[in-house]
């Protein structure tokens, strides 16, 4: 039997309702796992019970983590959060840590989980650590816009046997302050940390990139995706 991952869904605030890009899904899938949506909601007892169910969780990507997350206030308009996906997220999170569940986080994944793991963000890379690097790319998003320097003692390394990756950009926050929980695997040219993981569980990963974009035309993509979908086994 595939293995069943949990997607944390979308929301369109516009339209009051959730939704999926399909690259997450299709990326599970190809990697031989079912991938399933959970609905938006805080109940712990539901979310407990989905989390159960399933042999991994993937947060996705989206909107901004709320600053209350990690003990700072808004720097203004350049946020734009959803506390409520906050406060799903963040049971999801502790459930599957606490059942030692497989977790990836994409995008907006990594800065979650690092928040909920009592580290900090740059809520607006611009405003507050300006970059020469492209981290907020254009059309199309599979396109690598900058490299990786990836950590030779990090489960990354051991998975993709490179000490360098070109990676796909497209984010305005970034991790500032690692949690302590969390290990560094991959930096970018300008310190921007880009990919973590949970060394005292099985599988805990978060990149800053997305293969979700990627996986179908570049092969180190796919491989994040087997190694998440493999650790379940």
């Amino acid at each position: 039997m595939k293995p069943l991952v949990g997607v944390m869904p979308l929301w369109d605030d516009e339209r009051k309702s959730i939704w999926m890009l399909p690259g997450y899904m299709d990326g599970i899938a190809q990697a031989g796992a079912t991938p399933v949506i959970f609905p938006f909601s805080c109940d712990r007892e539901e979310l407990a019970r989905l989390v159960r169910m399933c042999d991994g969780i993937l947060f996705t990507g989206g909107q901004d983590v709320s600053p209350e997350l990690y003990q700072e206030t808004s720097i203004g308009n350049l946020v734009s959060c959803c506390r409520k996906r906050d406060e799903m997220e963040t049971i999801v999170l502790q459930e599957a840590l606490k059942n030692d569940k497989s977790v990836l986080g994409i995008c907006r994944g990594i800065q979650f989980i690092n928040a909920a793991l009592g580290g900090t963000l740059y809520q607006d890379i611009p405003t507050q650590c300006p970059s020469e690097i492209e981290h907020h790319q254009k059309p199309p998003y599979h396109v690598p816009v900058h490299s990786v320097k990836i950590a030779v003692d990090s489960p990354l390394y051991t998975c993709l046997q490179v000490g360098e990756l070109q990676v796909n950009s497209y984010h305005h926050q970034a991790v500032k302050t690692v949690s302590s929980a969390l290990k560094v695997m991959a930096v970018s040219p300008d310190g921007i940390v880009e990919a973590v993981h949970k060394p005292d569980q099985h599988f805990v990963w978060a990149v800053q990139w997305h293969p979700e974009f990627s996986y179908q035309t570049d092969d180190n993509s796919r491989k994040i995706f087997h190694a998440f979908i493999q650790s379940m086994g």
